[in-house]
């Protein structure tokens, strides 16, 4: 359980996110992971997230130092620590943030256009089959 907690408790996108619990999360806005199986970041999640993130996660600016610019630069995570466990998307605040499972959501308003339920599911299918 306190891993759990801990996993949760991860900041995105530089916002402090820490002391959320799993009851501070609404599973129910997390799409399903889908169900591809070849999924990468270079060909299927860093194109999501160029046109969502990298405004404020790229090269130029890292807020919160998160970048997701690169599959080292996500997989290294931010000022607080990772933002996904491979395997465990279920309880990455990485998807937590981009689904509006938690109160900060990504990305914020006004900032970009949030990712698609199929999209989040295919950011879990990349981190459930080893975020390679």
């Amino acid at each position: 359980m306190l891993k759990n907690q801990m996993i949760l408790g991860l900041a995105v996108a530089g916002l402090t996110l820490v002391g959320i619990t799993a009851a501070d999360v609404d599973m129910t806005k997390v799409p399903p992971a889908s169900t591809r199986t070849d999924v990468t970041f270079d060909k299927d999640i860093k194109p999501m997230f160029e046109k969502t993130c990298f405004k404020c996660h790229g090269a130029e600016k890292q807020k919160g130092k998160l970048r997701v610019d690169s599959l080292a630069a996500i997989k290294k995570g931010g000022e607080n620590g990772e933002v996904f466990v491979v395997g465990k998307s279920g309880t990455s605040s990485l998807v937590h943030s981009i689904s509006g499972a938690v109160e900060e959501i990504m990305p914020p308003d006004g900032k970009g256009d949030p990712l698609s339920k199929q999209q989040i599911g295919l950011v879990r299918a990349w981190i459930d089959s080893g975020a390679k």
